[in-house]
């Protein structure tokens, strides 16, 4: 259990990482962290029981880029939320259409990328909007990552509910 997971957050309290218990006492060791809440387990040492930290909170501030969410059909269908971007119909059976086709320059990117439906993409084909005569519901923008794709699957783990207080999320889940 020593690889439980443990919540980091910077100095300001934002969420910064996730690291296992042994990392959390490296840091509590060498002052560079402090305890914020302590996991449900007790960690067993010859001459010592010592609670498990649950949350942690680093010392000095630490600057990073911001996260992204990764690029991938299945995140493109959540952003658009399992909808066909030209007819507007919802379902499970649709496809990726690239906005700009490939072999015209259009990239594999957030911007050029949206869900379409087989009838549409089928429609669209190669082609641009404007000789395809087809309009965009939403214009496609990667999504931003929220505290729920950095954390979710770590908060399906009750014994990580001290978590949700620093998540910003509350006692309660959230659907």
């Amino acid at each position: 259990m020593i690889n439980a997971p443990v919540l980091v957050l910077n100095q300001n309290y934002e969420p910064l990482n996730v690291c296992d218990i042994r990392r959390a006492f490296r840091l509590l060791g060498a002052d560079k962290a402090e305890l914020v809440a302590r996991n449900h387990q007790v960690i067993h040492t010859p001459t010592l029981a010592i609670d498990a930290p649950s949350v942690i909170r680093l010392i000095y501030l630490i600057r990073r880029p911001q996260p992204r969410v990764k690029l991938s059909r299945r995140e493109v269908f959540v952003r658009d939320r399992h909808t066909c971007q030209y007819c507007g119909t919802t379902g499970h059976d649709l496809t990726i259409d690239h906005v700009m086709p490939r072999h015209r320059g259009g990239r594999h990117e957030w911007e050029n990328l949206v869900a379409a439906c087989r009838s549409c993409n089928h429609r669209k084909g190669a082609k641009t909007l404007d000789e395809s005569r087809m309009h965009l519901l939403r214009d496609p923008r990667a999504p931003r990552a929220d505290v729920r794709y950095l954390y979710g699957s770590y908060l399906s783990d009750e014994r990580n509910g001290a978590w949700r207080d620093f998540l910003f999320m509350g006692d309660t889940p959230r659907n």
